[in-house]
């Protein structure tokens, strides 16, 4: 795991362990849509992807590596900080174009910084460079990714540490701890699959990385000294898993969800949808039970089914070395929920009124061809690459054909309310760029008019589960102006088709054409 901090801050001091809640003249009390901190200090990496082969289960294939390793570096800022990412395509044995995404982050007035290819630039070809700038407005732990074809799956995926206030203390930072599965055959194998048999069955899981299977690979392990308390940044960057992530016989205090501070909750289990991220604390309190304890990474067959669904772990040891544990795990029940009910935002927000509802029935099915496609209101996504939606937004087009799924959002500042509903028995862990948006609704069956919103205060994130054969109720402000992609983040069957995307236009695009940089 990537340790923060790597360099001195300029700033101030941060915070200590007996003073989490505080950072510099800010606290955790401090509403970061309203104010960030002015470090005026930039923080700048390198990124270069390549081709490689590699084995982190033992077996070799073929992969995508950023700067050589999977997942790639952590790009470590304060909360603040003007974070200038430099991005080197040289996959030039796959031939493929690329693009980086920074999950999560709002990207205030840097729309066409989001990095996501045939929406807000052109693809970054071979041999070619693209530079992101964009301002760290949030603090808290996420990832950044590929968001070109399947490449987040084939390991252009890193994590992003802000550092910044919490809700409880802790003694030491462990930083990321990725969930991902894994399989032998490359996720563009699997794809072309997929399209024609449905969801395949994965080999493999790793956890930040690494897993055995056979008598091949090794296990991720970390030390533990009794006493101390670790603060571990978890992040499902998987294809199509939902976890239950545990550490036999410790508890853990959950202190954000996605990008957002919450009230501390304790758990043995922590249930992760694809594309979310959980900030948890856990005290070194079981040393004297063992010296070793499985770290436990399940795959729920509720979602998708994985060939080594049982022994996806790692190992926490106290002591000089890692031994192999004896421990047992937690209960549970296989589902793929969310923690929605135990989520409670530490700064408290009300869901205003609206004046716009979208209702988004999600469909899969064979097309003309034969293959599976899903849709999201009968829509199947159609985007060019070299013609992205921002562009064409500041060319001032306004119409655009049903395939290309763009929804208008005319009014700015207003509450808008969208209805994502299945009767397909697979839950979608539903992304929305640009936004946290508040969950206000969320279960089982069909959604009627009926059903209570919850308005006061509700579960805040930027990624939540659309449940099996039921229905998802977000809101969301429209308080930042530009071509914001919503997708499902499962990568199977066409589901990187599965999505909309929202174009929020000032009047006289103003805010638009103020961005930092042209679109690619």
């Amino acid at each position: 795991m990537a340790k923060p901090f790597p360099v001195p801050r300029r700033a101030c001091d941060g915070n200590t362990a007996s003073t989490r809640s505080e950072w510099c003249d800010h606290s955790v009390d401090t509403d970061a849509s309203i104010e960030i901190p002015d470090t005026g200090v930039t923080r700048e990496y390198w990124l270069e992807l390549t081709d490689v082969v590699v084995a982190p289960d033992g077996v070799s294939r073929t992969a995508m590596a950023i700067n050589g390793s999977i997942p790639g570096p952590t790009l470590i800022a304060d909360w603040g900080d003007t974070v200038v990412v430099h991005v080197t395509n040289s996959l030039t044995t796959s031939n493929n174009g690329t693009s980086i995404h920074f999950h999560g982050l709002w990207q205030k007035n840097t729309n066409d910084q989001d990095g996501v290819s045939s929406i807000t630039q052109c693809p970054t070809a071979p041999g070619e460079s693209m530079t992101y700038t964009w301002r760290a407005t949030q603090h808290g732990s996420t990832w950044y990714h590929s968001h070109f074809a399947l490449q987040a799956w084939q390991g252009v995926f890193g994590g992003i540490v802000i550092n910044g206030p919490a809700t409880a203390n802790y003694d030491e930072d462990l930083g990321m701890l990725f969930l991902n599965d894994w399989d032998h055959q490359t996720v563009d194998e699997l794809y072309l699959s997929a399209e024609m048999d449905g969801p395949p069955v994965l080999d493999n899981g790793l956890i930040n990385g690494t897993n055995t299977f056979g008598d091949g690979g090794h296990r991720y392990n970390v030390s533990f000294e009794a006493g101390t308390s670790y603060r571990i940044r978890l992040v499902n960057a998987a294809v199509d898993t939902h976890w239950k992530f545990m550490i036999d016989n410790h508890t853990m205090t959950v202190i954000a969800s996605d990008l957002v501070p919450i009230e501390p909750y304790e758990a043995t289990i922590v249930s992760i949808g694809m594309g979310q991220r959980y900030d948890v604390i856990v005290t070194a309190d079981q040393g004297d039970v063992a010296d070793n304890f499985w770290v436990r990474a399940i795959p729920q067959s509720a979602c998708s089914e994985n060939d080594n669904e049982d022994d996806i772990r790692g190992i926490v040891y106290y002591g000089g070395s890692a031994g192999t544990p004896s421990t047992s795990a937690y209960d549970y029940e296989d589902s793929c929920s969310d923690e929605t009910e135990n989520l409670v935002p530490h700064i408290p927000k009300t869901v205003g009124a609206t004046s716009s509802t979208a209702d988004e029935p999600v469909s899969v099915g064979r097309n003309d061809e034969n293959v599976f496609k899903w849709a999201l209101n009968s829509t199947s996504m159609v985007v060019y690459w070299d013609d992205p939606t921002l562009m064409q937004v500041m060319r001032k087009e306004r119409t655009f054909e049903a395939s290309n799924a763009v929804f208008h959002l005319p009014r700015e500042n207003e509450f808008v309310y969208v209805v994502i509903s299945t009767n397909i028995g697979v839950p979608h862990p539903i992304h929305l760029h640009g936004h946290d948006f508040f969950v206000i609704a969320q279960g089982t069956g069909e959604y009627t008019d009926d059903v209570a919103l919850k308005l006061d205060n509700p579960p805040r994130r930027d990624t939540a589960m659309l449940p099996a054969s039921g229905y998802l109720v977000i809101a969301f402000e429209t308080d930042n102006p530009g071509a914001w992609l919503m997708h499902c983040h499962i990568v199977r069957s066409p589901l990187h088709l599965h999505l909309y995307h929202f174009t929020n236009i000032r009047t006289g695009l103003a805010h638009i054409r103020g961005l930092r940089h042209a679109v690619r």
